[in-house]
């Protein structure tokens, strides 16, 4: 009996370890939808002989309130700047060990000069850079048209026009039209902001449209569109970008948005988190995000050398933005307005 009991008390030590490691050989993902390739996860897998489990959000907003929540387990999670910035303010992150990121390198000077919520990578490591711009349907447009903001306010394009349902995306645009910050709170900006969304560009447009103007762009239906290339070039065949889409980043600029990998300071694996973030910045691990998500090369350069397909735009174009930064209480000043302008 005693020598049964001692066989069923070594079972269960090695059940138990069996559970440990294999939550210690556990990462645990959360990022935007559809954000993560999978290729890359089962990569990550394999070589580090573990497993990754993905949770997605499709806001940052759902993603932050989860959190503060009390949502617990996450070791990677990849918010927006604004959101980054925020986390750190409430000590919601911890650093990055930078022994681990050797990676570190690869990194655009150019990225890196933009991120002045975290100039040092202290607390995030750039994930993905992604712009807003103008489309234009080349099949539908009339001739001759601007390739800046004024086009927004062309009338030949009334009825077959939108823009993001989106107030910092919006405004953001107006203000740098304007040769302001796209993140000012001055009240003389915003007004005259205010007055040229209103008065020249909403009487041209059907609608404002976060998601869906792919579709209509790609059916003729929307000649112009402003919001992220992504949505109206994976709605045109490929075959047909070049004759169908002008797309463009006006040269004052357009409002972007630096998505970057943190880890929580309650995370469980941070060791193997850091490891996640050095190996999707081998080039040839990002070159799997590139090719799949059709992103320029901005963040990481050293991955064009691996990229199989064609981005949808230029680099140099995404870098000539301005990051969308948190504007803590003054985000009302915005809302307000966004509100009369939706509304009324």
């Amino acid at each position: 009996m005693k020598i049964s009991k001692f066989i069923m008390a070594l079972a269960s030590c090695a059940l138990l370890a069996s559970c440990a490691k294999k939550a210690e050989d556990t990462l645990y993902l959360y990022n935007w939808t559809y954000y993560t390739p999978q290729k890359v996860i089962d990569k990550f897998e394999q070589e580090f002989k573990c497993k990754v489990k993905l949770d997605s959000y499709s806001t940052c907003e759902e993603m932050y309130s989860k959190l503060r929540a009390g949502a617990k387990g996450y070791d990677v999670v990849v918010p927006s700047n604004d959101f980054v910035s925020i986390m750190i303010k409430q000590g919601m992150l911890q650093k990055i060990n930078k022994a681990q990121i050797s990676n570190s390198g690869k990194i655009n000077p150019g990225v890196l000069k933009m991120m002045d919520f975290d100039p040092n990578m202290d607390w995030c490591v750039p994930y993905a850079l992604s712009a807003t711009g103008i489309m234009v349907n080349k099949t539908k447009a009339p001739a001759n048209y601007a390739r800046d903001y004024s086009i927004l306010a062309d009338s030949r394009f009334a009825g077959h026009a939108t823009m993001m349902d989106d107030a910092r995306e919006v405004f953001g645009c107006a203000l740098l039209s304007l040769g302001c910050g796209m993140n000012s709170l001055d009240d003389g900006d915003l007004k005259k902001a205010f007055a040229l969304v209103s008065q020249k560009w909403k009487p041209n447009l059907v609608k404002f449209d976060a998601e869906a103007f792919g579709k209509s762009f790609a059916s003729g239906d929307f000649w112009l569109c402003q919001g992220y290339p992504e949505i109206v070039y994976g709605e045109v065949d490929e075959s047909r970008w070049e004759d169908t889409i002008d797309f463009f980043i006006p040269e004052c600029g357009s409002p972007a948005t630096l998505d970057c990998m943190v880890i929580l300071k309650d995370a469980p694996h941070a060791e193997l988190a850091n490891e996640f973030i050095n190996f999707f910045h081998r080039p040839e691990n990002y070159a799997l995000f590139i090719d799949e998500f059709r992103y320029p090369c901005v963040v990481n350069t050293q991955a064009v050398e691996y990229v199989t397909t064609k981005p949808m735009y230029a680099p140099t174009q995404a870098l000539n933005c301005e990051l969308k930064a948190d504007l803590g209480d003054g985000l009302d000043k915005y809302h307000e307005l966004w509100q009369q302008i939706r509304f009324n």
